[in-house]
């Protein structure tokens, strides 16, 4: 899935994602959990702000986002609850 992303270039001139937009729904990047290099990809793993954890990848040749992994945060249940 294609998205638009808002970026951060830090000193070394390395974009981060700050923020991205899937469809009209913006997502903050509240932190990026993890990031790795490919051949011809660049990868980052980050939380947003709606719970989410998601990998985002960034193809530099085509400046081209896209999802490729999403996973929703959701609650165990049983865990607390009554028995």
């Amino acid at each position: 899935m294609d998205i638009q992303v808002q970026c951060y270039a830090g000193y070394r001139a390395e974009e981060t994602p700050r923020a991205f937009r899937i469809g009209t729904r913006q997502v903050t990047v509240v932190e990026v959990l993890d990031r790795w290099l490919a051949p011809d990809h660049r990868y980052f793993k980050v939380a947003g702000d709606d719970a989410g954890v998601y990998i985002l990848r960034h193809d530099p040749g085509l400046d081209r986002w896209e999802i490729t992994l999403f996973q929703a945060s959701t609650p165990v249940s049983g865990r607390d609850g009554p028995h």
